[in-house]
């Protein structure tokens, strides 16, 4: 085995000597890079800085298209990181940023069906979630010919996030293909959770930057929402106050799950360190429903979990939060978060309700609904003039049911329902203690997702979408992959002796 590595590294340094010494060291590659270098200074002397830049984006960008399509695994790697960053680097520019995320997208799917010509493995999704997904990606296409849309362009520009981003599953399904990569994922997911909590602290001590005020000025009905009690909302680095505390939400049950896994003491002691830096900085986002999330997770953890010492657990954090919930305080951060559990004497609450009994007649005449884009900034920008524009949502429930009916409502839940069943059996199925943790992780942040659903929209924007795909695909994969690994180990153990 270490003959053919060495092997292969003594051939990989003789094509790199032969590159350099050979192709090189030539006449023509010589007025190769002088030419090069002639037309670099030309095009910086003609355009300036913008000319410089365009060079250097070429230059970057061309290996970067390359490895994305031809190494997978580095470009989901990419996608999840660049999903975080994505509207942070919206606060810089007026360009239409967004659509960096539709490109990484068709260039995974390229190198998805590329990859597919040569090693086909179709049968990976031949299972329920992958029927329904392709159902519900198709219930979307089908409401381009919606009767009653009010806008083309709205169901234009409002599927590429609800169901052509749903193609990443598939990506993911075939892609990730080995544990190593799925501890690598996690870890990239944690570190940029610790990112965003780290700048949300940076928001709560200094306010909010200069450049964060440019945009928000520009838009007077996001300043509103953002100042609650007399105190403005962190978002971090995320598109608003509802992404940064569902990722900071999502960071704390994902940490408190990994306790639970055959992880080193060491890491252990991180990850309990990072369980309450987290849930400090969703306090800073002022969103009710961030707060709900946690000890609904941690009530899923508890039942599939469930011993003695969990039951302990179980008992002390309720009795803290029950404190917290209780306790008389005058803070504004404290008083938002006690409001979340009573509901009934929430004004948004209410409001809500109200909107959802106002809404309801509308769904039950319309089975699939009034197109997509009908209610939101796409419905205000592309149908002003429709009563749907000016509907507030609040939910991913009323959303969909509004914009698909009561039809593409029924099969949203089934899929959320048929993740959830498959999650919960794949657990308990599982038989590798670590793979087992991680599929607990993914069923709880699912679980959190659904969860946080019902108050707001909580799988639209990035990198929540992202999460949300990346969850469902992980429950099937790591169900294969332990059976992968059941299958060497019991081949191994099966295997004849043999005597010399």
């Amino acid at each position: 085995m270490y003959e053919i590595d060495l092997t292969r590294n003594a051939n990989k340094k003789t094509l790199w000597q032969k590159i350099l010494a050979n192709r090189l060291s030539g006449p023509l590659a010589w007025l190769f890079l002088v030419a090069a270098a002639m037309f670099v200074s030309y095009v910086v002397y003609m355009y300036g800085m913008f000319g410089g830049a365009a060079i250097l984006a070429i230059i970057v960008g061309v290996p970067v298209i390359y490895g994305i399509i031809a190494y997978p695994k580095f470009g989901i790697v990419i996608f999840f990181a660049w999903s975080h960053f994505v509207n942070f680097a919206g606060l810089f520019t007026e360009a239409p940023i967004g659509t960096s995320m539709d490109a990484l997208e068709y260039l995974l799917i390229l190198g998805f069906f590329l990859k597919q010509k040569y090693n086909r493995k179709w049968k990976i999704y031949a299972d329920p979630i992958s029927y329904l997904i392709l159902a519900w990606i198709g219930l979307n296409f089908f409401e381009v010919v919606n009767p009653v849309a009010a806008s083309i362009l709205a169901w234009v520009y409002t599927v590429r996030t609800v169901a052509v981003l749903m193609l990443m599953y598939f990506v993911f399904i075939y892609q990730i293909n080995d544990l190593k990569f799925v501890k690598l994922l996690m870890k990239v997911w944690l570190w940029f959770s610790v990112i965003g909590a780290i700048y949300g602290f940076a928001q709560e001590a200094n306010g909010y930057f200069p450049y964060e005020w440019a945009v928000l000025r520009k838009n007077p009905l996001t300043m509103h929402l953002n100042f609650q009690m007399g105190h403005w909302r962190k978002f971090s680095i995320f598109s608003d106050p509802v992404v940064y505390a569902y990722n900071m939400a999502i960071g704390t049950v994902m940490c408190i799950a990994l306790l639970f896994g055959p992880h080193a003491t060491w890491k252990k002691w991180v990850m309990s360190l990072m369980i309450p830096f987290f849930m400090d900085a969703m306090l800073f986002s002022g969103t009710r429903a961030g707060y709900v999330i946690v000890p609904a997770c941690l009530a899923l953890l508890a039942v599939l979990h469930f011993n003695k010492k969990v039951m302990v657990a179980s008992i002390a954090g309720a009795l803290v939060m029950a404190v917290l919930i209780l306790m008389p305080t005058h803070n504004g951060t404290l008083l938002r978060f006690q409001s979340a559990f009573k509901p009934s004497a929430d004004a948004s609450f209410n409001e809500r309700a109200k909107n959802q009994a106002f809404i309801q007649p509308y769904i039950h005449a319309h089975p699939i609904g009034a197109g997509l884009g009908a209610v939101g900034i796409w419905g205000q920008r592309f149908a002003p003039n429709s009563p749907l524009s000016k509907f507030p949502p609040d939910s991913t429930y009323v959303r969909v049911a509004v914009e698909l009916g009561y039809v593409g409502l029924f099969l949203f839940c089934f899929l959320i329902y048929t993740a959830l069943r498959i999650g919960i059996n794949n657990f308990f199925l599982i038989k590798d203690p670590e793979i087992k943790n991680y599929c607990l992780v993914m069923l709880i942040v699912l679980f959190a997702f659904n969860i946080g659903s019902y108050p707001q929209q909580s799988i639209v924007q990035f990198p929540a979408n992202i999460m949300f795909y990346l969850c469902i695909a992980l429950i099937n994969v790591l169900k294969r992959l332990d059976d992968e690994k059941q299958l060497s180990l019991n081949s191994a153990n099966n295997a004849p002796l043999t005597t010399n």
